[in-house]
């Protein structure tokens, strides 16, 4: 089998909803982490990209007409290269690393790109046709995250949990506290704090250069999502679903903005444009769960990408868990026989302090498991994440 290399990542910083990103539609949001690869990459001959594959979890608004295509035309990609949007909801820019490293591996192909872009901040509301004609029933639906346009025979077999609802569920399924889940939330924010501290994140983030009505563009270039916090502020927040609930926003995700773009390469590609290889994507794996606890997917997808690999858990340098809620990130580490506390899961923070902008994270959670393994000089990181309507996904990949 052909190898797949990851070779270059690059990502915008991720915008708080209705924050700094929220001027910028989505397809011109995910052109910018593409023109900064061709920035840094100037001895590549562009017209040999195989094809895009970008994650996006909405296409309902400015992103609805395949924005991988979109992004790499104003991008300024040639337009002979192609382009296609994957959406496994959260899972999305994952996938997309994933179907592009497989059609590497094929010998199909030898260059391409891979990442994600969401734009929540611009995310529409949509209305659908009458069920009868000349009815003057109307509703209208927030496509922002969530479900929409619901099918009655899939909310009487499965429900139709909203997502601080399913962490409820698996903080009541799987025994996991307030207390805990504060825990977990505070060490994501003060991990994070340290990291940009160090500079950390300054290796895979570009300058967004944002026109403003009056005067010269503001240059956006820091994660906006973070924020000092301490146990009693987490603790005092009311929860969001219920009044004896311990999902509160301070211990879950954020509502946001951003693009991922990765260049992926087989060798002999890599040689020819004097790229170097930095990670070999080893293996991915998806599976199915509860849709009603639909949080606790990266444990079955984590042990089936293992299994594939010929992989222990405890041979992971670093485990890039997505948090979509301190619940769920919990559950699933003890389900995985791992620390609630493990210095390598997550050691920059996660997305409980960055954000998630739903088809962007999983392109994000790959970059930066790439960069940690690159600073502690390890071999393997583990990246997998929750999906809403109860899935998991999990990748492997391995420094070079």
């Amino acid at each position: 089998m052909i190898n797949a290399y990851i070779c270059d990542g690059a990502r915008t910083p991720f915008g708080r909803y209705g924050g700094a990103l929220s001027s910028i539609r989505a397809d011109d949001l995910g052109a910018l982490p593409i023109g900064e690869l061709m920035l840094r990459n100037p001895q590549v001959d562009w017209s040999r990209v195989d094809d895009i594959y970008y994650g996006c979890a909405n296409q309902a608004g400015e992103d609805n007409r395949d924005v991988a295509r979109m992004a790499g035309l104003l991008a300024g990609l040639p337009i002979s290269i192609p382009g296609s949007t994957i959406n496994r909801l959260c899972g999305s820019g994952m996938d997309a690393i994933g179907i592009a490293a497989r059609s590497i591996q094929s010998g199909q192909v030898g260059l391409m790109i891979a990442g994600g872009v969401e734009s929540m901040s611009r995310a529409p509301f949509v209305m659908g046709k009458t069920d009868a004609p000349f009815s003057r029933a109307i509703k209208i639906e927030d496509t922002t995250i969530g479900w929409r346009f619901i099918n009655p025979l899939m909310k009487k077999r499965y429900g139709i949990d909203s997502m601080p609802e399913t962490a409820e569920n698996v903080a009541d399924d799987f025994n996991i506290s307030r207390a805990d889940q504060d825990q977990f939330a505070l060490r994501s924010q003060q991990r994070y704090a340290k990291a940009r501290e160090s500079n950390f994140f300054s290796g895979e983030l570009l300058t967004v250069l944002i026109p403003q009505k009056k005067g010269e563009p503001k240059l956006f270039s820091e994660d906006e999502h973070p924020r000092l916090t301490s146990l009693e502020t987490l603790a005092a927040l009311k929860p969001v679903v219920r009044v004896d609930g311990s999902v509160t926003a301070g211990n879950a995700s954020g509502v946001n903005d951003g693009a991922v773009a990765l260049l992926i390469a087989s060798g002999e590609l890599a040689k020819q444009y004097s790229l170097t290889p930095r990670a070999r994507i080893v293996a991915m794996a998806t599976a199915g769960v509860e849709p009603r606890i639909m949080g606790i997917g990266p444990a079955p997808a984590s042990i089936k990408v293992l299994a594939k690999a010929g992989l222990g858990i405890h041979q992971m340098d670093v485990i890039e868990l997505n948090e979509a809620f301190a619940a769920q990130g919990l559950a699933v580490l003890r389900r995985l026989g791992l620390p609630d506390d493990a210095e390598h899961v997550n050691p920059n923070g996660g997305a409980i302090s960055l954000g998630h902008p739903l088809g962007a994270s999983g392109a994000r959670l790959v970059l930066t498991a790439l960069r940690q393994l690159e600073r502690i000089k390890g071999r393997y990181a583990l990246c997998t994440m929750c999906i809403g309507v109860g899935q998991g996904i999990a990748m492997i990949i391995e420094r070079v």
